[in-house]
This record gives structure tokens, sequence and C-alpha cells, in this order.
């Protein structure tokens, strides 16, 4: 599902089978366990509403991919607290007032979701870049998660 018409164009051009349509409110339309894997890549923190876009995602998927920037990530922290302004860098391109993103999330506060709605994470990476991180500090050092969820 993709939201922009032109990014429609261009998948189904490289013979991406896709779907014009808005995560916030199109999801609901599927029936549960449509797909073996639902994919929100770089997406759930432009969403309205994250948390029923996951619970969507997790009920028509029979596994889930959510991958999401970690705005929890230290680069991110020192601009708050050093600079004292929203960051601009390469994994955020935008400025404050012109960012698709309107919830900022980190990987501490999805976590702390997935438990509040009773998901399961199946599995988790973190990278800054190309390069993995170890969960143990990913909050601070990750640019970067994916996690892969199921519902219970």
């Amino acid at each position: 599902m993709e939201l922009n018409a032109r990014d429609v164009a261009t998948a189904v051009a490289r013979g991406v089978s896709v779907v014009q349509g808005d995560a916030d409110i199109d999801l609901a339309y599927y029936p549960d366990g449509s797909f073996d894997y639902a994919i929100l890549s770089q997406t759930l923190q432009t969403t309205k509403r994250p948390d029923l876009v996951l619970d969507h995602l997790v009920r028509i998927g029979r596994q889930a991919f959510v991958s999401f920037p970690n705005f929890g990530q230290w680069r991110i922290r020192f601009a708050h607290m050093f600079g004292g302004r929203m960051p601009v860098t390469e994994q955020l391109p935008d400025r404050w007032y012109d960012t698709p993103n309107i919830h900022h999330v980190t990987i501490d506060d999805f976590r702390s979701l997935l438990d509040e709605r009773n998901i399961k994470i199946e599995g988790q990476w973190f990278l800054s870049g190309d390069k993995p991180r170890n969960e143990r500090l990913a909050n601070l050092l990750a640019q970067h998660a994916v996690f892969l969820l199921r519902r219970d």
C-alpha cells in the first residue's frame, strides 16, 4: 500500500504489486489474515494513529515487519540538548516544519506499545547505516529499528 500515486506507478513499473491507499484508513477494510506478511517500512511515524495502524497490521498479516527511524538515537538527543533544535540528518533530512514524521518514536517507546497491545516480537534488528547494533544499547545507538511481529 502506497499513498503517493507517483510511487505507486514506479513500483508497478518495476513489477511490484502495490495498492494505492492510506494506511490510517484503508487497512481496516482488509480481512483478518489476508497476508502471510504485512510490511510497514519507515511509515509508522508518519501515520495519524500508529497504535491503530499497528493493530490492523498484525490483524491482516500472520506476521508483520515494522521499521522506523529511532528518534532516541544519541545524535538526535545531542542535537536537542546542545543545539536546542530538531536535527536535520542524512536519515532525517526534513526540517521540523516540512517533515512527514508526526510521531517521534524511540525503540523503547515502540516496545512499550507492543506490550500494551499484547503484540509479540518474533525478531528485531537495529542498524546505524548498514552496521548492526546490539539490542542492549539499541535505543541509544541505533538509527533504525526493524521488528518482526505477531499477535497471539
